[in-house]
């Protein structure tokens, strides 16, 4: 039913008329030195790809590579913190596959199943559609600051329980309510994947600046350039389709900083991101209504509009 034509979260595979499954997998390198954590945020984000497109998680399979020289006790905590959450979700850990690598990385490969009438995809946006967004943005930045001893892991501690914070009740609310399309934010930003949703659509968009919801600190952080490496590549892509009068492109690192900061806020990477709905004007209120119900962040960031398919313009 679904492939990768539209860079949806997940392929979906029809069964029978009443049962698809949902496919993914995802993983990165550590971003917080506890391996506990580093396997509950990693199995949080391989998960949500699943909640995204509306289905329910039921199985995962590991994949770590890992230097051996490490010790047996870090990959058990990282496999134990990846477990966890996966109970939480109502999914079995099945097996997976190890490989002894320099560089410590960890992911998941995650199956589950959806209704084939109630899938969500990434398309379907229309002119008039609210923006509803699940998590603060901010999670690159403060990642950045928690590798170079700005942040520890106390400090650090909203966003480290934000990114191991499961997608699942949100989707509940969306799938209770009815929403026109839905991704969730990753790598490319709150910008980026806004872009994806619009362009696929056939429409544009727009965002209002001040009402995107930041951890603490994040502005502060960006000001000063501590920001993930790939934030620099992030806006010279986003520059291509966001039209910003306020902060107008193109950059360079030589651009007044007041004009960088908000753009490496727009851009930040995130790593388990929330739920980004697009929904019509008259359910709005009621998919609002349902996060906040569920004690889930409903921030309402802008709208769908005519225009340019994926033009995002910031106000």
């Amino acid at each position: 039913m679904v492939g990768f034509e539209t860079s949806d979260d997940a392929a979906v595979y029809r069964l029978d008329e009443n049962t698809a499954l949902l496919l993914t997998v995802d993983f990165f390198t550590p971003i917080v030195d506890d391996p506990y954590d580093f396997g509950r945020i990693t199995a949080a984000n391989a998960l949500s790809d699943i909640y995204a497109m509306g289905g329910r998680p039921l199985t995962a399979m590991n994949m770590v590579a890992f230097p051996c020289s490490l010790g047996p006790e870090v990959v058990a905590e990282l496999l134990r913190g990846g477990g966890d959450i996966c109970r939480e979700a109502g999914a079995i850990v099945v097996g997976g596959h190890t490989i002894d690598d320099n560089e410590p990385k960890f992911g998941l490969s995650v199956l589950g199943i959806v209704h084939p009438d109630r899938v969500v995809r990434n398309v379907g946006v229309a002119p008039g559609d609210v923006l509803v967004l699940t998590k603060p943005l901010g999670t690159g930045v403060i990642g950045t600051a928690l590798k170079r001893g700005l942040e520890d892991e106390n400090s650090a501690r909203a966003a480290i329980e934000s990114m191991a914070t499961l997608n699942r009740a949100a989707c509940e609310a969306m799938q209770e309510v009815g929403v026109s399309a839905a991704t969730d934010v990753t790598g490319f930003g709150i910008a980026g994947h806004l872009h994806e949703m619009l362009l696929g659509s056939g429409c544009a968009g727009e965002i209002d600046f001040e009402a995107l919801p930041l951890l603490d600190g994040v502005m502060g952080y960006a000001t000063q350039g501590v920001v993930p490496g790939r934030t620099a590549d992030v806006i010279e892509y986003a520059a291509e389709f966001t039209d910003w009068p306020a902060h107008p492109a193109p950059l360079s690192a030589d651009s007044p900083v007041e004009d960088l900061t908000p753009w490496r806020v727009l851009c930040d990477p995130q790593t388990s991101g929330g739920l980004l709905m697009a929904v019509a004007p008259d359910k709005a209120e009621a998919l609002v209504a349902a996060l906040e119900s569920r004690d889930v962040l409903a921030a309402v960031i802008g709208r769908a509009c005519a225009g340019a398919a994926g033009c995002v313009r910031v106000n």
